[in-house]
């Protein structure tokens, strides 16, 4: 006696692509909450932004003056734009490269799963938690030229010469704030690698050391591949990140000194809230969101591609 199961066909027909008819009427209706949500917190709020940077305005009169193009002319003269350009592509290549290099060291070394595994997790996870505002004032405590503990430690070494108004020096002032940042979010990275590392073939790694590949051969050749997608991930983040930085900035620096530390972010800002020229703001702002949003396709894509 044979004993034949067979799929009930109301089944077979919910599962086949596209589906009946009120099947697809039921997903598009799962999908209005969250297209709502995101054409009233993303889409409008751009639309807004476009149409502001077509126009003079301060922020409090009735009165909004359209302009044109004239912010984006404007904008392409002014010299404290392209400055602040370029201190987002410094954080941007530094702070990536840097906080990429800790986190997988880090997730390197707790993916043998050592003794306090899960404390070092949370010590290394910890900074990420923390809200920006306690760590700009914790850094700039470490890095008060009276009684910082960073100038403090170099003198403890014979390295007074060393010591140094880190924020009020423009020549250091960028990439003591970097630092700053870089310890906050390395934590983001770590935790996506060490995932990442649980998912690599050991078999793999195996086979390597039989083939006589040595401890570096086997992590470029064998473990970094199997990690591309995580990479991916953590490189786009962190480029966002970087050119949408803005608090740890503004905390602990305020974009200065002598604009030093100025990036599109803070600039925006100061230029929306603190002068009153929304227009020219919401033109920053636009410029920003479309650097972004090339920067991550590009990345994306030359991965893919890789």
């Amino acid at each position: 006696m044979t004993l034949t199961l067979t799929r009930p066909r109301s089944v077979a027909r919910q599962v086949l692509p596209g589906g009946p008819p009120q099947g697809r009427t039921l997903g598009y209706l799962f999908l209005v909450p969250a297209g709502l949500l995101y054409a009233g917190f993303v889409l409008w709020p751009l639309a807004q932004s476009l149409y502001l940077s077509l126009t003079d305005w301060d922020g409090a009169s009735p009165d909004r003056r359209f302009v044109g193009l004239a912010n984006f002319r404007r904008l392409l003269g002014d010299d404290l734009f392209w400055r602040s350009l370029g201190h987002n592509l410094i954080w941007v290549v530094v702070g990536t490269a840097l906080t990429m290099g800790v986190a997988l060291l880090l997730a390197m070394l707790v993916w043998s799963r050592p003794r306090g595994f899960t404390a070092l997790r949370t010590i290394y996870f910890m900074p990420q938690v923390l809200p920006a505002i306690i760590v700009g004032i914790v850094w700039s405590w470490i890095y008060n030229p009276a009684f910082g503990i960073l100038n403090r430690a170099l003198e403890a070494v014979g390295l007074e010469s060393w010591t140094r108004g880190w924020l009020g020096d423009p020549s250091f002032a960028l990439y003591a704030v970097l630092l700053a940042s870089v310890w906050a979010t390395v934590g983001l990275a770590f935790v996506i690698f060490t995932a990442a590392l649980h998912n690599v073939d050991t078999d793999l790694i195996d086979a390597a050391r039989v083939d006589g590949a040595n401890g570096w051969q086997r992590f470029r050749h064998v473990v970094i591949p199997q990690l591309s997608n995580a990479i991916t991930l953590v490189v786009v983040l962190l480029l966002v990140h970087g050119f949408q930085a803005f608090d740890h900035v503004w905390i602990m620096t305020k974009g200065g000194p002598d604009d030093a530390t100025q990036l599109i972010a803070t600039y925006t800002y100061q230029k929306a809230f603190m002068e009153n020229e929304v227009g020219y703001g919401a033109t920053l702002s636009l410029v920003l969101t479309a650097i972004s949003l090339l920067v991550s396709i590009a990345v994306v894509r030359v991965r893919e591609r890789a």
